[in-house]
């Protein structure tokens, strides 16, 4: 049944074009560009307005004695960050996510291939 199913999957179109193109990591030695690294500070910085600032809020809340500063402005800064982050990973996350998924796809069903057919 295992084996059934390794070879389902290794038989659907885009398993088989990472294989027979023999998918690699070769472009991530190429320079990124300027949206990827637009992309890459996007999501540092999203780690900045984050738990720092929900902290923040939290510090001037206890001081100021008012809950709602951070009742209202934590959940603000996190969503916010994650929009951040999330455009981070549309500005350079796509192209190089795709190229590992790829070679990753062809890495683990060669190997699962070669276990099965022992």
């Amino acid at each position: 049944m295992i084996r059934r199913s390794i070879e389902k999957i290794a038989a659907t179109g885009y398993v088989r074009r990472a294989i027979e193109s023999q998918a690699d990591l070769s472009a991530f030695k190429e320079k990124p560009t300027p949206v990827v690294l637009a992309g890459i500070f996007a999501m540092a910085f999203s780690y900045v307005i984050g738990w720092p600032l929900i902290a923040a809020l939290g510090f001037v809340s206890l001081q100021l004695n008012n809950p709602w500063i951070v009742s209202v402005g934590g959940p603000l800064a996190y969503g916010t960050s994650h929009l951040v982050f999330m455009l981070g990973m549309y500005l350079s996350g796509s192209y190089y996510s795709l190229i590992f998924l790829r070679w990753l796809t062809r890495v683990s069903v060669e190997k699962l291939l070669l276990w099965c057919h022992r």
